[in-house]
Parts: structure tokens; sequence; C-alpha cells
């Protein structure tokens, strides 16, 4: 009786795509950018890689041996230490790589019910984690391939970025976000197997260059927006993370308010804020307030009023 859900009245639509099956389409749309990102900065980004996944699948594992139920066949856990890996600067110790894996699944996850029940993206949650714990180490992205400041950060300070660079991946950053090429590629593969539509990605990008363009103090100059959209993890966010299918809002016009909204606060961080970046608690805002998104956006159902009671005649 404890498993019993609430379910709405039939007919019900049933998907012959697994859970599995999603996750890893995720994972292989995921490649291109995992791949660039160790072509850009070596082994040493593989191996942060390999560290992330490991630690979000043995503490799945471990947690299914104590819970008597084992879900790391789903893949969500390889999904969410391959994401987490890509957030994280290819400098960061080890150790902190396998923190946040931790993190993410028995924190966010597993403590509030496993797949389906956490309120908010395991991933980028523990990329958040690590930032207040260790904002040095988050923050470093000198290494054998790159040094000085981030374009974002150089764009902050009113300083000219490469914008041909950000497009390829030519430039600093965390592992998995430099190559919008990269990212475009993985978004495609989601898109055209039917993961993801373009309702959250492309309502979020469009309202961030829009306030951008109208408060960032250059107004549309397409080389500014070119590099805004193209620095940090706005491409990554908007197609791998905003559009999760636990943390997103379930309703056609609620996806709609939620990337406005993810693209607006975006903005306001990265604009009016100390940092260059706030894909991430962007998102992580969005994502608590999806039950007040549904609750406004959802379809009321024929002869039924805005409260939920039957009209009379």
């Amino acid at each position: 009786m404890g498993e019993l859900y609430k379910v709405s009245s039939n007919p019900h639509i049933r998907s012959k795509v697994a859970t599995n099956g999603i996750m890893l389409a995720v994972v292989i749309a995921l490649m291109p950018a995992a791949g660039f990102g160790i072509y850009n900065f070596g082994p040493r980004a593989l191996a942060v890689m390999l560290v992330t996944v490991a630690s979000t699948v043995l503490t799945e594992f471990l947690f299914g041996l104590y819970r008597r139920k084992l879900t790391i066949t789903d893949l969500s856990a390889v999904v969410t230490g391959l994401l987490l890996a890509l957030n994280l600067p290819v400098t960061i110790p080890l150790w902190m790589a396998a923190l946040g894996g931790v993190f993410a699944i028995l924190v966010v996850k597993m403590l509030f019910g496993g797949l389906g029940q956490n309120f908010m993206n395991p991933a980028l949650a523990a990329r958040c984690f690590l930032l207040i714990s260790f904002p040095t180490a988050m923050t470093a992205f000198d290494c054998d391939a790159f040094t000085g400041a981030t374009p974002l950060a150089a764009l902050k300070a009113g300083e000219q970025v490469k914008v041909l660079d950000m497009v390829i991946g030519r430039t600093a950053g965390t592992i998995g976000e430099t190559s919008v090429i990269a990212l475009a590629v993985g978004a495609c593969i989601l898109i055209l197997m039917g993961i993801i539509d373009l309702r959250i990605p492309g309502s979020y990008i469009l309202s961030f260059l829009i306030f951008a363009g109208l408060f960032g103090g250059h107004g549309f100059d397409p080389s500014y927006l070119a590099a805004q959209l193209s620095g940090g993890g706005l491409m990554l966010g908007a197609f791998f993370m905003a559009t999760d299918y636990v943390t997103r809002p379930i309703t056609g016009r609620g996806q709609y308010v939620f990337g406005i909204f993810l693209g607006l606060m975006t903005g306001i961080f990265r604009i009016f804020g100390p940092g260059a970046e706030g894909v991430s608690y962007a998102i992580i805002l969005g994502n608590l307030l999806v039950p007040l998104m549904e609750k406004y956006t959802m379809p009321v159902a024929f002869g039924y009023g805005k409260g939920g009671k039957r009209r009379e005649k």
C-alpha cells in the first residue's frame, strides 16, 4: 500500500520509452561536450568524469542495498555524475568531485525518495553546494591549456573577448560548457529523438537575450549578445538541465513561464550580480518555484472553473 500513487482518471497515455532509454539518450547527447572537454583540457578532465560518475553510481548502489531496492539500472545516476563533471573546473581536487557526487545522490535525490521525487536538479544542487563550500577551488580555471579569466569574467570587466573561440571552445571554463558547437550537436540529438523540445530552451535563451540587450549596457550589439550566449553554462543549462523531466513544469504554459523566469534570473545574476555567471542559481530557484508555476498553469477540465468546482447551468 505504501507504493500507491495518486493518478488522474483514465484514459491514460503510456509511453513505450523506458527511463533507462531516456537516460541513455542523454548520455549519448552529452558525449560531444564530454569528448571536447577531454580534448580541450586533457586526461585530467576524463579523471574528473570517472570520479563523479563512480561516486554517484556507488552512492545510489549502496543506498539501494540499504533500502533493498536497487535503482542504478535506470542510468539516472550516470547522467547526474556526468552532468556534475561537465559543470566542474578541470583543476578541482578529485575528492571534492567525489563529495559532490555523494551529495547529489544521497542528499538531493535518495533522501527525498529517489528519481521522480527530488525537487531540484541533483547535479546543479551539488555544483552549488561545492561553490558555497569550496569557492576557491570551484572558480580556479587556470590549467595547462588555459590561463587567465574566463570569457564571461573578461566580458563583465569590460574587456574584449573572441566570440569565435567561445563558439568553438578554445577558452577557459568548466569541462563541458566551453564548446557551443559540441553542446548544439548534443541538443540536436535530444530534439531529434523526441527527448526534449524547444519550449524551455527557446524561451530561456530568447528571454535572456532580450534582458541582456535591454540592461547589459551594450544594447542589442550582436557580438555582445553572442558572447553572452556562448559563454558560461547557458547552453549546457538550457538544453540539458532546465529540461530535466523531474524538476521542470509538466504543463506546456508552465514550461514557457519556467524558461522566461530562468532567462530573467540568469540576466539579473550575470549583469547586476557580483559574479559573471548565474545559470546554476537561476535553475535551482526555478526548480523551487515549479509547483507554483504548475498550480497557475494547470489546464482546467471542461465544465469546471478555476477553483476546481463544477459550473452550474
